[in-house]
């Protein structure tokens, strides 16, 4: 058998991992929009969970739990919009500043 030295181990080096951050605002869009997808079908699913209700009730216990939960759905969609407005200004911030450092590089030539 041969026997393997700590040289033996050591990978070859490679390619440099670049790890860039998430945009202001990524979270914020995922957890909206996980909140505007699972709230109804989770209002539903208590809603059937607390039965047919009372025969002369004006509200059903499954329709009640249903609005909560789109109710709570529409809630969500505003939380991601706010997330994907903050994108946009971002990237728009960025753009607008990158224009502003080639203009910047441009003039300082001519001049």
């Amino acid at each position: 058998m041969t026997s393997h030295t700590d040289e033996d181990s050591i990978p070859a080096p490679g390619r440099r991992v670049v790890l860039e951050p998430t945009p202001p605002g990524l979270w914020t869009l995922i957890l909206g929009f996980s909140i505007a997808v699972l709230a109804p079908l989770f209002g539903f699913l208590v809603g059937s969970a607390m039965g047919a209700g009372d025969a002369d009730a004006n509200f059903s216990p499954i329709y009640l739990a249903l609005f909560i939960g789109v109710v709570i759905g529409g809630i969500g969609v505003v939380i991601a919009l706010l997330g994907g407005r903050r994108i946009y200004r971002d990237r728009r911030a960025a753009s607008a500043a990158d224009a502003d450092a080639a203009q910047e590089a441009t003039s300082g030539v001519d001049a």
